[in-house]
């Protein structure tokens, strides 16, 4: 706020220190015709008034709204705050889903780091393109079934308790792997059961369940439906824990 007690003109040097702005911001918004200064010397000097400090101060607001320049322009040459203010809410909306986005992004490739201990270029590219790709649900679901997958299935880009609970299931399955434990062995038949509380948990139904089931076994209905690509070894240990039959 501008005192009564300041002098009636400011120089370039003064206004920057008053306002915390730098003395080169100063000089572009003058020769951009933005905030120019009332009083003009032969040497080059600039002196500003307090309505000159009072317009700049303005300026400095609206560019804390992440207005455009030219926006502020037109502010403070119609008055048409309203119209200005409403366009920069449909765009600080519009940046606040790209912002939700990519958070998405991100967490899907932290969730693709827990269950793969690495990450390639190739990862990144085919999850933001499946993310993008329109997902044929409906070609292997009921518009009830679709909801309740929706509202229900774990999804890569959470980090919610339910995600977590299933990418450690994969884990413990990719250990079992590596050690060589059948799926009949008593780890192999924890996982099973474990597998099974979780379905329960994540499906209406066990007939949604198995449906779920058949297409996560196909490749090509996983990749359709932009699902994280399981490996068939970890899929094919699943089942034959579940029917207690070796691989």
């Amino acid at each position: 706020m501008i005192s009564k007690e300041q002098p009636t003109y400011l120089s370039t040097g003064e206004l920057s220190k008053l306002l915390n702005i730098s003395v080169r911001t100063i000089r572009y918004y003058d020769q951009i015709g933005l905030a120019e200064p009332s009083k003009k010397e032969v040497g080059g000097k600039r002196f500003y008034s307090k309505d000159d400090i009072l317009n700049l101060q303005k300026i400095l607001l609206l560019k804390s709204l992440n207005l455009s320049l030219e926006d502020s322009r037109r502010v403070l040459a119609e008055q048409s705050m309203k119209t200005i203010l409403l366009a920069h809410k449909t765009l600080l909306k519009e940046e606040i889903e790209r912002l939700h986005a990519s958070l998405n992004h991100t967490q899907s490739l932290l969730n693709l780091l827990d269950l793969q201990d690495s990450l390639h270029w190739e990862d990144l590219i085919s999850l933001v393109a499946g993310a993008e790709k329109e997902k044929e649900w409906r070609r292997y679901f009921s518009k009830e079934q679709q909801t309740t997958l929706k509202r229900q299935l774990p999804k890569l880009e959470s980090d919610d308790a339910a995600t977590k609970k299933w990418i450690n299931l994969i884990k413990r399955i990719d250990l079992c792997l590596k050690k060589g434990n059948s799926p009949q062995s008593q780890e192999g038949q924890l996982i099973s059961e474990d597998a099974d509380l979780l379905s329960a948990e994540t499906f209406s139904s066990p007939e949604l369940a198995e449906a779920f089931w058949e297409v996560r076994k196909s490749a090509k209905a996983s990749e359709e439906l932009g699902l994280y690509p399981i490996a068939p070894e970890v899929l094919g240990f699943l089942e034959s824990a579940s029917k207690k039959e070796p691989i």
